[in-house]
C-alpha cells in the first residue's frame, strides 16, 4: 500500500473517530449514583429506549435560556441552553385530561420528596387512601430522587416534574397530571433549573 493510500485511509478513520465520539456517553449519564441520600444503582440502558435517553440537541426557539419546554405530544422535555441548543429528556406524561397545559414558572425544588395525594386522585383510584397521611421520599417513593413543582400567580398547580420508581412508563401517557423522568434525569435537570425559571407546556 503506498504511503499516501495509508495516510488518506488513516485520516478518514480518525475523522470516524472522532464522529463516533463525539455523541453523548450515555453509560456515564446513567452510572450509578452511590453518593445519593438513597444511593442509585446503575440504569442498564437497554431498558431506556435509544430516542428517550438524555442528550444535547440543536432546537431552535424563540424561548430565553433557562426556560423547560414540555411537549406533552412528543413525550419530551426540553431545557433550553441557547445559541439553538436543548438538552433533551424522554418523559412520561399525563393521561388525556390529566395534562397541564400553558405556561407555569419554578416555584420550589426538593431533594428525595415526599408524597401526599391530592383529594382527586383518592377519588379517581381509592387504593391511594392508605397513603393520605403521606409517603416520605425514598426509593419507593412516587415522586423518586427530584421533584420540581410548578406555580401560577403565586400559587401551587399540584403538577410536578419528577422521578419515578416506574421507569418502564418513560415515553407513555399515564400519570395523573405531572411529568415523569428517570431519576438520572431528574437530577440533572434539578442542577440545572432555577427557582422561578419558566416552564412552557406544549399540547397538540
Amino acid at each position: 500500500m503506498s504511503l499516501t493510500r495509508r495516510g488518506l485511509l488513516l485520516g478518514i478513520s480518525g475523522l470516524l473517530a472522532g464522529c463516533a465520539g463525539s455523541g453523548p456517553n450515555h453509560a456515564a449519564n446513567y452510572a450509578a449514583l452511590s453518593d445519593e441520600r438513597f444511593p442509585l444503582p446503575a440504569m442498564p440502558l437497554a431498558r431506556i429506549k435509544p430516542e428517550l435517553r438524555r442528550r444535547e440537541v440543536a432546537y431552535e426557539t424563540q424561548y430565553d435560556p433557562g426556560t423547560i419546554v414540555i411537549d406533552t405530544p412528543g413525550r419530551r422535555l426540553y431545557y433550553v441552553l441557547g445559541e439553538g441548543r436543548a438538552m433533551r429528556y424522554g418523559i412520561g406524561v399525563g393521561r388525556e385530561g390529566y395534562a397541564l397545559a400553558g405556561s407555569a414558572y419554578v416555584g420550589r425544588k426538593a431533594q428525595w420528596p415526599s408524597w401526599t395525594p391530592t383529594g382527586d386522585m383518592i377519588r379517581r383510584d381509592p387504593r391511594n387512601l392508605r397513603y393520605a397521611g403521606g409517603v416520605s421520599g425514598g426509593p419507593h417513593n412516587p415522586l423518586g430522587a427530584r421533584a420540581v413543582y410548578l406555580y401560577r400567580n403565586g400559587n401551587d398547580t399540584m403538577f410536578r416534574i419528577h422521578g419515578t420508581n416506574q421507569p418502564q412508563t418513560i415515553g407513555q401517557a399515564v400519570s395523573s397530571g405531572c411529568v415523569r423522568m428517570l431519576n438520572h434525569d431528574v437530577i440533572d435537570l434539578y442542577e440545572r433549573v432555577t427557582v422561578g425559571g419558566r416552564v412552557v407546556v406544549l399540547q397538540a
